[in-house]
């Protein structure tokens, strides 16, 4: 099935234009998870068979207690794997991260913790009555390629591409380089990085378009307002600090997350 073009437009009025992600990437992308799941699951299992052999566990020997905890363990790697990857990775598996593809919301904001909980419990589903027979047949049908689990979370799949560098010439890039900025220049907690999605990007990415070009008063109204919002997902408290160097940390956080999100969906 030929890649198809969906526009949306953002609760900001930022209209969107995504490539949906076909049966093709995406069984490709799951093809990689369910090798590097199958590998963890084999060396799990020789684990356990070697503890269960072992002198350590022979108060064991005949008990369904070490098959139990096996089945328990997998399932929730099995499960928990996807729900990690692509709420705290941004929507992506490493599967997804390889082939270019990630998982967003219908309104192109990243996708939300219920949602992929609700997308990746569906994924059962989707699964039977084996080899995914069902998430198959919906993405190759559904007008916007979508599984059980899509339909139900909101959200869809689409592909990617990186934005090629536009160098030192680019206006804000040669500010950030006058100013002796780089992205060591606020160390993050990874916890907090991760509280910060596309909608944060967008937000940065608009400010650096438009910081050069302001008058001092909006400047510096524009710089507060956007460090109210976002310093509070960071753990960076902006009440001591100069405009200055509120907008040193707002570059550097920009620097940040380009690296992860500067794209072209």
């Amino acid at each position: 099935m030929n890649q198809e073009e969906v526009a949306v437009k953002t609760p900001e009025f930022v209209s969107l234009n995504f490539k949906l992600a076909g049966l093709g990437s995406r069984s490709g992308a799951m093809i990689i998870d369910q090798l590097l799941l199958t590998a963890f699951n084999i060396v799990t299992i020789l684990f356990v068979v070697l503890v269960v052999q072992s002198g350590f566990s022979s108060f064991l020997a005949g008990s369904a207690v070490p098959l139990t905890i096996l089945i328990m363990v997998i399932f929730a790697v099995y499960w928990g794997y996807f729900f990690v990857c692509e709420y705290f990775f941004g929507g992506k598996t490493l599967g997804k991260r390889l082939l270019g593809i990630r998982v967003i919301q219908d309104n192109g904001h990243s996708i939300t913790l219920l949602s992929s909980l609700i997308r990746n419990l569906l994924r059962i589903i989707d699964m039977l009555p084996t080899a995914y027979f069902i998430g198959i047949i919906m993405v190759f049908f559904h007008s916007r390629h979508k599984r059980l689990g899509d339909m139900a979370a909101g959200t869809i799949v689409v592909h990617e591409r990186r934005v090629k560098s536009k160098g030192k010439y680019d206006p804000i890039e040669k500010e950030i380089e006058s100013r002796g900025l780089t992205k060591e220049s606020l160390p993050i907690d990874t916890w907090a990085l991760w509280s910060l999605g596309m909608k944060e990007w967008n937000l940065l990415k608009r400010y650096s378009e438009r910081l050069l070009q302001l008058e001092d008063a909006d400047r510096t109204d524009l710089t507060k307002r956007l460090a109210a919002a976002l310093f509070p997902k960071i753990g960076v408290v902006p009440d001591n600090m100069s405009i200055r160097g509120t907008e040193d940390t707002l570059l550097v956080l920009y620097l940040i997350l380009k690296d992860e999100w500067e794209i072209e969906l």
